[in-house]
């Protein structure tokens, strides 16, 4: 879908934008049998982490990843397992995303996209709900769907951008709420639950969630390193920032986090032919070229046509020989538009192949009928090269890239 995603100057940490509305592909076959695509994976560390979930046709992938992290960052702290609730944060997020749209004349990405910094700005201004009290589905489906909800709300702010009467009126905001409410229900001021009364800020308190934890980082030589900025994308409507720092680092801290118990907010493009959900992994191999053939193999490969060809050069069978990322590699893939901010998801573990190949596995929020039921396995080379950003835990970074950033 390659839609874009853009530093909340608010009193938060940098953090950066993510994923946005990606959804999971169509599944009209029966999931793949495991180890079918060739690959055999081994999980070797696995934090704990809530069950998989399904954003259907929402669009919030940010919001699933997001909640999903905070999740995890409760039970790290020896706290229980707990559903917090995503449209609590989505809902909120659409109203702020509304005013910020009127207010620069239409002139940011009005979609279903978003980042991770929208969920800890909704969690720090709202608080949050558990799932069981606001599931935001008031609008006669059974799973999430917002295309109607997107239209028509684009639609009526893209009318009040008109200004019929030369000013708003006082009425415009209060017309966002009754669409919002109509399709999500109304927000609670409080609610009953576990026996007793809550406020969303006293629930969100209660569970020890404290934005203020979570950094962004990422990494690209557009901008200096050690510093924040905001990155250029489409649906980081709130313009926050991520700090910058070098690809070394970059990896150094995903490692370190993942080693001292503490899962990653992974903002990446999926849009390779080489990743491959219904298959379970996402690689980068080196492209293969006719200098590396011979024989039969040379002679079938000289009569196939370009899009055979290409083809046949994503064809992944099991492990293979990947490219070596450098930082320049991520800055070309960035400035061409190879590299996209398509999907949220969150990195949960560390695995190998059946050669010793490092993986990371990753929680998605495509529901659960694929080959690995929602989780999928991406190289290290994917991730240098494929990422957009990554939200951590401060107390996850290293001392030393900790230092670096003041």
């Amino acid at each position: 879908m390659n839609a874009k995603l853009f530093p909340m100057v608010l009193l938060l940490p940098a953090l950066s934008a993510t994923a946005t509305y990606m959804e999971a592909p169509a599944m009209d076959e029966e999931p793949l049998a495991p180890d079918s695509a060739g690959f055999v994976f081994t999980d070797v560390k696995i934090l704990p982490h809530t069950p998989v979930k399904d954003q259907n046709k929402s669009g919030t992938c940010w919001a699933f990843s997001g909640v999903a992290q905070l999740e995890s960052d409760i039970l790290r702290r020896g706290g229980k397992e707990t559903d917090l609730s995503e449209m609590f944060i989505v809902r909120h997020n659409y109203k702020e995303k509304a005013r910020k749209y009127i207010r620069t004349g239409g002139q940011i990405n009005f979609a279903q996209g978003g980042g991770f910094a929208d969920v800890l700005g909704a969690v720090e201004d709202y608080g949050i709900v558990p799932e069981e009290v606001y599931d935001g589905l008031n609008y006669g489906e059974k799973k999430h769907s917002h295309y109607e909800l997107a239209a028509a709300l684009k639609a009526y702010l893209d009318a009040i951008l008109t200004n019929p009467n030369k000013h708003l009126s006082t009425a415009w905001e209060a017309g966002v709420d009754g669409i919002l409410d109509a399709y999500f229900g109304k927000l609670p001021e409080t609610f009953q639950y576990e026996g007793k009364t809550w406020t969303p800020a006293e629930y969100a308190a209660s569970l020890g969630l404290k934005p203020a934890d979570f950094i962004s980082l990422t990494s690209y030589t557009h901008h200096p390193f050690y510093r924040p900025f905001a990155m250029e994308i489409a649906d980081n409507w709130r313009w926050s920032q991520s700090w910058n720092v070098p690809i070394e680092d970059f990896k150094q801290v995903l490692d370190h986090a993942l080693e001292n118990g503490y899962t990653i907010a992974w903002a990446a493009d999926v849009s390779e032919p080489t990743f491959n959900w219904k298959s379970g992994y996402a690689v980068l191999p080196v492209e293969r070229t006719e200098a590396d053939m011979d024989g039969t193999e040379l002679a079938r490969w000289v009569h196939l046509s370009d899009a055979d060809r290409e083809k046949e050069k994503n064809k992944v069978q099991g492990p293979v020989k990947e490219r070596e990322i450098t930082q320049a590699d991520r800055q070309r893939t960035f400035d061409n538009l190879e590299t996209t901010d398509d999907h949220g998801m969150e990195i949960v573990g560390i695995a190998t192949d059946q050669e010793g190949n490092r993986f990371y596995k990753v929680k998605n929020s495509w529901d659960t009928n694929q080959i690995y039921d929602g989780y999928f396995y991406v190289s290290e080379p994917y991730f240098l090269e494929k990422t957009i950003s990554i939200v951590v835990n401060r107390d996850a970074l290293p001392k030393d890239i900790a230092k670096k950033l003041k």
